[in-house]
């Protein structure tokens, strides 16, 4: 095959440059992929920011694979993001775009997909393109300790201890006195050795195991705990996050939280692939048993919120926001939340967190319906779910417009709700499937609502996970789920009378993982808001 022109699109505007590497394609999935010298001319400087995949995509009927590292570019962490259009034998083709915004795709009769290659184009697009992690609970290898990875915190993960006391005898009290590696010996001798691993926390740890080409059925954990023993966290980190399929990962940080703050005060070297949010559970939601931290620090703050207490609260979110860069904030409210219900939480939300996000230009994120410990002998393992009343939602989107709100609702109950609300409101923005609903058949209802509801105007998953390697299993499973529900929206348009091509699949799905984040944290290029070091 003869390559005979390409166009670099970086803009509304074709910029010109010079840029000289192979590109590699496959006719059909299996075949032998060749490499082809590739000259892309631009007249300007430019710079890629997380080119994965430029693949070609000729008139329908002739459609070429994707590859998962991508087909003729590497990755790059800054600059603007481009399309490219290639020329081969005379032949108009698109590329998988990761455009900027304002460009448009349109689709080419010749090059719009039969139906029976809309799936294979999703799974490859899917595959290819990288997604940004919009909540966990991870740490970049500077925080020590606090990040969690490996053999025993994935067993130890508190999905399975909930499952070990529905499977095992152990009382909690007994369990909490074992050592982490007695209580990971346990949890596999109780889950993985007696009894078939079918559940999804269960499944996860297999994947993990299985993507790092360890055994699966083994009756101890010597070989997999030798395998992790071994590895350098810094290059680990890197590795999982490239088998994840993910550029982006946004952490959770609280700065009342003694052993964390710790760390900040003493300075963590940023890390480019990990963003730090201000979470405020222990102001909004538990002011009274940790207000005395701020007036420690020096915070004219009162256990009431009273007198300069809610200026003294956002002097406070703003001074940690220079500290960690924050590209949101955060709080995970009860499912008994409502506004504007007068407590000591929702004034310093109105009069201290708002104005703070405002000024900063950040969105605020709700996760709405925990209930904390129903069951306290579980510890992490003890919370619950409860349906909300979303109308506290409706009065905050309604009462402060200039602020945008990133919304996660925990009750299954709650999710058609939070749709209906997105459509009425411009600056809320509903994402992902959030904890007890992070299950296939839970993420696969709600996602098709949601794009029926909302296109592609949300963002459909994060992975809220705790311990490193969990991300391999949970990006995995959301391309999985997410390949069969966006090829039946593109099957059914096809049918009424619209086809799509690989530009426009590719689009959607930057759209839906990458693009709304981007432009809702309102960071085109995430990774120059990497924390820096204080």
């Amino acid at each position: 095959m003869e390559l005979e022109s390409t166009e670099l699109v970086v803009s509304k505007t074709d910029v010109p440059v010079t840029v000289s590497q192979p590109l590699s394609l496959s006719h059909r999935p299996g075949e032998r992929q060749s490499s082809i010298p590739t000259v892309l001319t631009l007249s300007t400087p430019i710079s890629f920011h997380l080119i994965r995949q430029l693949s070609v995509v000729p008139p329908a009927g002739d459609l070429p694979a994707a590859t998962p590292e991508g087909v003729c570019a590497r990755r790059e962490r800054h600059g603007k993001i481009g399309v490219l259009k290639s020329s081969v034998n005379g032949a108009s083709m698109n590329t998988a775009s990761l455009k900027s915004p304002g460009q448009v795709s349109v689709s080419d009769k010749m090059d719009r997909l039969a139906d029976a290659q809309i799936l294979p184009s999703v799974e490859e697009v899917l595959a290819a393109t990288p997604f940004i992690d919009i909540h966990t609970h991870l740490y970049p290898p500077s925080f020590g300790k606090i990040g969690l990875w490996g053999i025993d915190e994935l067993l130890t993960y508190h999905y399975l201890e909930a499952e070990l006391f529905r499977s095992s005898h152990i009382k909690p009290e007994k369990y909490w006195a074992l050592s982490k590696r007695e209580q990971a010996d346990l949890i596999w001798q109780t889950l993985f050795v007696e009894n078939t691993p079918v559940s999804e926390a269960c499944r996860g740890v297999i994947s993990v195991l299985n993507e790092f080409h360890l055994p699966t059925d083994r009756s101890d954990l010597s070989e997999a705990r030798s395998f992790f023993n071994a590895q350098s966290v810094e290059s680990h980190v890197e590795k999982v996050l490239e088998m994840a399929g993910i550029s982006t990962v946004v952490m959770t940080n609280d700065p009342l939280d003694p052993v964390e703050s710790a760390a900040w005060m003493k300075g963590v070297a940023s890390h480019p692939q990990f963003l730090a949010v201000l979470r405020l559970d222990r102001i909004l939601c538990t002011w009274s048993a940790h207000w005395q931290v701020l007036a420690s620090q020096g915070y004219q703050v009162d256990e009431h919120a009273s007198g300069k207490s809610a200026a003294e609260v956002r002097r406070f979110l703003l001074d940690w926001h220079k500290r960690m860069n924050a590209v949101y904030m955060a709080v995970s409210l009860p499912d008994t939340f409502a506004y504007p219900q007068e407590t000591v939480g929702n004034r310093l939300l109105k009069e201290a967190v708002l104005p703070a996000c405002r000024e900063l230009g950040i969105p605020l994120s709700l996760m709405i319906g925990v209930r904390k410990l129903v069951n306290p002998a579980l510890r992490l393992a003890g919370d619950a779910a409860g349906r909300s009343d979303l109308r506290a939602l409706e009065n905050l989107c309604l009462a402060f417009p200039d602020n945008r709100f990133l919304v996660s609702v925990l009750s299954r109950e709650n999710q058609h709700e939070l749709c209906v609300y997105a459509r009425k409101f411009n600056n809320l923005m509903p994402f992902g499937c959030w904890w007890f609903l992070n299950n296939p058949s839970i993420v696969e209802e709600i996602t098709r609502e949601r794009l029926e509801m909302l296109g592609t105007s949300f963002i459909p998953q994060h992975s809220d996970a705790r311990v490193l390697e969990q991300v391999i299993y949970k990006w995995k499973n959301t391309r999985r789920t997410l390949a069969p529900i966006l090829s039946n929206s593109y099957r059914l348009l096809l049918h009424d009378g619209r086809g799509v091509t690989r530009s426009d699949i590719q689009r959607d799905i930057t759209r839906l993982f990458r693009t709304n984040a981007e432009s809702w944290i309102g960071a085109p290029n995430l990774a120059s808001r990497a924390p820096t070091q204080v």
